[in-house]
């Protein structure tokens, strides 16, 4: 007995155990740093559900509901105040759906030409130009569309009928479609990197051409990450601020004519924030029944998107 004491006594000093006791608590160490990030992220997801539904119940209380999400006017800070938010939701949509008809498939070819036409040399080009778009400041892209697009859409749509307002939700739609261009296309040429050369080489063998081979072969079996670029691209459109705010207008409009100005969810988030509005007025919890209708779309765009990838996920081995 006491001689398996000291044998256990002896491996206990040697290098070998030392080492692979250090790993060991290494990975406790790394398991326990993982598992803070990961409750981290949840408690602030849960944060921001508070913090946003809490005012906005109390809103609620004071606002029915049905009058929030069908009315047809918004007017918070008149003097008789109308709380109907259709004309915000009109706005996002409309500007969220000009922005997706730009980016997507834009977007999309884009990525399909990295992934399957262009060399590994050109592609080492591109993308890193094609990325620095995402980089650059929202704020920037809001002055390109008031400075330039719509003059030139002004110029561009003769008097003769409708000419675009100084405030427009077709430029501010436009160059939000070309700030998600990057991401549409970054994520789907990724999904199409990941398919295997193996499938590409059977279509091939059987006589298709490198356009079959792309739109046939490749884009549906990376279907899945597709979708996933388009919801994510989608879902930036819808939760965009400066544009909307600076090219869009600041009027709500129920109007689905996107040559005339119109005020989306988030640019009144950002104006109503940015006033002298009393803390705890009705006024004030507003931006947070808006805010809480903007985390529903986006949670339930989100919600798609698993859908999506789960029913059009392809495992290759």
């Amino acid at each position: 007995m006491s001689i398996n004491v000291d044998k256990r006594a002896a491996a206990a000093g040697t290098p070998g155990f030392l080492r692979q006791q250090r790993s060991r608590f290494g990975e406790k160490v790394i398991f326990a740093i993982l598992l803070t990030a990961a409750l981290v992220s949840v408690a602030t997801t849960l944060g921001i559900v508070v913090s946003l539904f809490v005012p906005a119940a109390e809103f609620f209380n004071e606002v029915p509901i049905g009058q929030f999400l069908t009315g047809t006017e918004w007017s918070p800070t008149f003097a008789n105040p109308e709380f109907g938010v259709l004309p915000l939701v009109v706005g996002t949509l409309l500007t969220t759906l000009i922005a997706s008809i730009v980016a997507l498939p834009l977007g999309l070819g884009s990525a399909i030409y990295l992934s399957e036409y262009a060399g590994d040399r050109l592609r080492r080009v591109l993308k890193p130009m094609l990325e620095v778009l995402a980089g650059i400041p929202t704020v920037i892209y809001g002055f390109f569309a008031l400075t330039l697009v719509t003059p030139f859409l002004r110029w561009l749509i003769p008097g003769g009928g409708d000419v675009p307002t100084i405030f427009n939700t077709l430029s501010a739609g436009l160059v939000m479609g070309v700030m998600i261009i990057p991401t549409v296309a970054s994520l789907s040429e990724d999904a199409m990197a990941a398919v295997p050369n193996g499938l590409r080489q059977g279509a091939f063998a059987l006589g298709s051409n490198k356009r079959q081979v792309s739109t046939r072969v490749v884009v549906p079996a990376a279907l899945s990450g597709i979708s996933a670029a388009f919801i994510l691209g989608i879902s930036r459109a819808i939760g965009e601020t400066m544009i909307v705010a600076m090219a869009g207008g600041a009027i709500p409009n129920m109007s689905w004519n996107p040559l005339e100005f119109h005020q989306t969810m988030t640019a009144f988030i950002a104006q109503t924030a940015g006033g002298d509005i009393s803390t705890g007025t009705t006024i004030y919890k507003t931006i947070f029944a808006v805010g809480a209708l903007l985390f529903v779309f986006t949670f339930l765009m989100n919600m798609v998107s698993i859908r999506l990838v789960r029913k059009y996920r392809e495992v290759y081995e």
